[in-house]
């Protein structure tokens, strides 16, 4: 019997996926618990239509991470820490000050988790702050970091 998994099922195949599978197994275990249905006409048919709003979807989450990594490339977000002598910094300046200053100063809300540093900052001047807005799209922020 073939049956579309509803479910990830352990050794048999990830959700979305039409697998072959004994009738008993199916009717014992597939079906009573949930795990999947019965791969008829109808059951196919709505399976294709949600790939293809799913598609649609990630499609559309795509397009507006690009926009808005071309809208970030052209902003600069200015970050104030202590100095002493020579520009030194005491500490440094951390993914999580970056986005609480870019919630204040440009009112988007970016997740800290998801900011790059190479290196911590530790002095002042500016630098270039790589995010990731979707696992294809890589946008860069520059950060101003000045005396407070």
């Amino acid at each position: 019997m073939q049956v579309i998994l509803l479910q990830d099922v352990k050794s048999l195949g990830k959700k979305g996926d039409i697998v072959k599978v004994s009738d008993g197994y199916a009717r014992n275990m597939i079906l009573p618990k949930k795990l999947g249905v019965e791969a008829t006409g109808k059951n196919l048919n709505d399976l294709k239509l949600q790939n293809q709003h799913a598609e649609k979807l990630e499609k559309e989450r795509l397009e507006a991470a690009k926009q808005l990594a071309k809208d970030l490339e052209d902003k600069i977000v200015e970050v104030q820490i202590k100095a002493g002598e020579g520009g030194r910094t005491f500490g440094s300046v951390s993914t999580k000050e970056i986005s609480a200053a870019v919630k204040q100063q440009l009112g988007l809300d970016l997740d800290k988790k998801k900011m790059v540093l190479a290196d911590p900052i530790k002095a002042l001047g500016m630098y270039e702050v790589g995010i990731k807005l979707h696992p294809q799209v890589t946008g860069m922020l520059r950060v101003k970091v000045t005396e407070a």
